[in-house]
């Protein structure tokens, strides 16, 4: 089978089930496994050489007005790499080739193909993603080990963060200016770590939110995890972001507990590593329970008196 992911989400999936060998085209952000870095192209994005966080929302809110898409696709390059299977989404046109745009492309190649739309909103829809990527690719049973192994992983946090005597109240911040509700899997994420998700709902969409809503809130925990961003790009990004004076006032930033993570990697795609960013969670909300395991680059404490006192937050 020849397989096209539009979606690096989708291409981690793949490769999780043994099926590197049978990609042939991935998009411009897909970039693991490494092995993938080497394959044809087929999307580039539209906002390429965009600044920072403002400009970047910016540019996103004038495509969204037009109706125009912020992804191009290269037609004759995917005829020319003839995939049988298309992986692609429904949920979101900022994270991704709209579904509109990838059934039109598809549709303008000869002979039958499958599209098959993977849209998680949480986690055990992530799950089902990767069974129905192992039922498309005749890996039936490989899909169900790998989703059994996620939930044994799931159940350990889960059951160890039971003993936490402290439930935090945590915000999670998805985008930096303006500032964004983490939705989607997220806050489910932080509950199944031992947190209390304040600002969002399980399986909702990231919202926009106005500071004095977070000093309101009063978390005991921040999480920057900026959509798309490692952790050196979300940590260079957070020194620009305009504070306001109140924000040294809340719980989070008098116990130094605000944190920076990479979201690329661990919480912005719907895809096994999904998990590892569970376990991170537990890392940062209760490390009496959780013993750092995971890499200097997945996250790091910042010092939010440093970041505070800006005038011009929202």
């Amino acid at each position: 089978m020849r397989i096209c992911s539009l979606l690096p989400g989708a291409t981690e999936i793949v490769c999780a089930l043994g099926l590197a060998e049978q990609l042939v085209a991935v998009t411009h952000e897909c970039d693991y496994p490494p092995a993938v870095r080497h394959l044809p192209v087929v999307t580039r994005s539209l906002l390429e050489g965009t600044g920072g966080s403002r400009d970047i929302d910016q540019h996103v809110t004038a495509a969204a007005h037009d109706g125009s898409s912020l992804y191009g696709l290269d037609q004759e390059l995917l005829a020319r790499l003839d995939p049988d299977l298309v992986l692609t989404q429904e949920l979101c046109q900022v994270c991704a080739l709209s579904y509109a745009q990838v059934t039109s492309a598809v549709g303008q190649l000869s002979g039958p193909r499958t599209v098959l739309s993977l849209s998680p909103r949480r986690l055990e829809d992530v799950l089902e993603a990767i069974v129905a990527v192992g039922n498309a690719t005749g890996v039936t049973e490989l899909a169900q080990a790998l989703v059994d192994r996620l939930r044994q992983r799931t159940a350990a946090v889960a059951a160890q963060a039971r003993r936490a005597t402290i439930t935090p109240r945590v915000f999670a911040m998805e985008w930096l200016e303006p500032p964004y509700t983490a939705g989607h899997w997220v806050p489910e994420m932080i509950r199944l770590a031992g947190g209390e998700s304040v600002g969002a709902r399980d399986g909702a969409f990231s919202e926009p939110i106005a500071w004095d809503a977070v000093i309101e809130m009063d978390p005991h925990v921040v999480i920057f995890m900026p959509c798309s961003f490692d952790l050196p790009r979300a940590v260079e990004e957070l020194a620009r972001v305009p504070f306001p004076s109140t924000w040294t006032e809340i719980a989070a930033v008098r116990e130094g507990r605000v944190a920076v993570v990479d979201s690329s990697a661990y919480f912005s795609r719907s895809g096994p590593r999904l998990i590892d960013g569970l376990e991170i969670l537990g890392e940062i909300l209760h490390p009496e329970l959780f013993p750092r395991r995971a890499a200097a680059d997945a996250w790091c404490l910042v010092d939010g008196l440093r970041l505070g006192g800006q005038e011009g937050g929202r």
